[in-house]
């Protein structure tokens, strides 16, 4: 006789549906506009669904401008070597691409002059190349010692 493989199973529902009445909306930032690649934007947190470095009222700065400070959103071309940062962006404006899984993250290992890119490295011990204009999300700032900051 056989049995029922689970594509055949698939189609009658029940586990398989996808639960979209209560969804929260898409964790995306904003699009990208004159005041954030020139200057910077003043953000304030109203709610929060969960995340354990933010809190309401909480000023985040999102900008080529903004300062070096944990969920701060800056160009890859103001941050540092060595920056622990998430929500890296392929394509200049498309709100976020790599490392934006809970608990993933890239570091910045270099940045190269003369060709306008900077390479990050992700846990996984690759190495990618990205447009030195591209924003991201900082995760965690380290001292000269190596200490959180």
């Amino acid at each position: 006789m056989g049995r029922v493989i689970r594509v055949q199973r698939k189609g009658a529902g029940s586990i398989f549906k996808s639960h979209t009445h209560n969804r929260k909306g898409p964790s995306r930032s904003r699009s990208l506009d004159f005041g954030e690649r020139n200057d910077y934007l003043k953000e304030v947190i109203t709610d929060i669904i969960h995340d354990p470095v933010l809190y309401t009222e909480k000023v985040i700065y999102c900008g080529k401008k903004a300062t070096l400070v944990v969920s701060n959103v800056l160009p890859v071309r103001s941050i540092p070597e060595g920056v622990v940062i998430c929500n890296v962006e392929h394509h200049v404006g498309d709100r976020g691409a790599f490392a934006r899984c809970s608990g993933d993250y890239v570091i910045v290992i270099s940045h190269n002059p003369d060709s306008d890119t900077s390479r990050v490295k992700p846990p996984s011990g690759t190495s990618w190349r990205f447009c030195k204009h591209i924003f991201q999300l900082i995760i965690q700032v380290y001292k000269a010692c190596g200490d959180v900051a």
